[in-house]
């Protein structure tokens, strides 16, 4: 895909911009090699190998991804929000021990259901059933997330009485 983007001398200065901006995303995404990028899906977490001696991680954009340090040399890495960032691993004296891309995607089993300008998301693994995601309008991402706390409130009450009960 990213191969394919020309510009040509009809473009607005507004879409020179975008397609400018397009083109270096595509460059940076280019010249990290795909066994040095963290693919990950939104809303899941994924294991990865911290490089030694790392003593902080830093994410480009949290509202992308987030990251935490765990024992053994290991970091987890969870997608918060589509896009690309990038993770930096520096030692104690702030040299950069690693720079990798983040890229977070949607996941497969994800369906978009667009009636009229209100869009809705669903999660279709075997059956179609809600699911909130960026982008949803706020009427549907606001129903589904009332129903989810309204659900998990009252399990929670349930396994509180069940923890009274004995």
């Amino acid at each position: 895909m990213c191969a394919n983007v020309t510009l040509t001398p009809l473009i607005r200065q507004g879409a020179r911009a975008a397609a400018a901006a397009v083109i270096a995303m595509c460059a940076a995404l280019s010249i990290a090699s795909a066994e040095d990028a963290i693919s990950i899906v939104l809303d899941q977490a994924k294991i990865a190998k911290v490089p030694e001696r790392t003593a902080t991680l830093v994410v480009g954009n949290p509202l992308i991804a987030d990251v935490s340090l765990q024992a053994g040399g290991t970091m987890v890495v969870t997608g918060k929000g589509y896009g690309v960032t990038n993770l930096l691993a520096l030692d104690r004296a702030g040299k950069v021990l690693s720079d990798r891309l983040v890229l977070v995607k949607s996941p497969n089993d994800s369906v978009v259901v667009y009636r009229g300008n209100a869009r809705e998301s669903y999660s279709c693994a075997p059956d179609c059933e809600r699911r909130i995601t960026l982008g949803d309008s706020p009427e549907y991402f606001d129903a589904t997330l009332g129903e989810t706390g309204n659900r998990n409130a009252r399990a929670q009450q349930g396994q509180a009485a069940g923890t009274t009960a004995r």
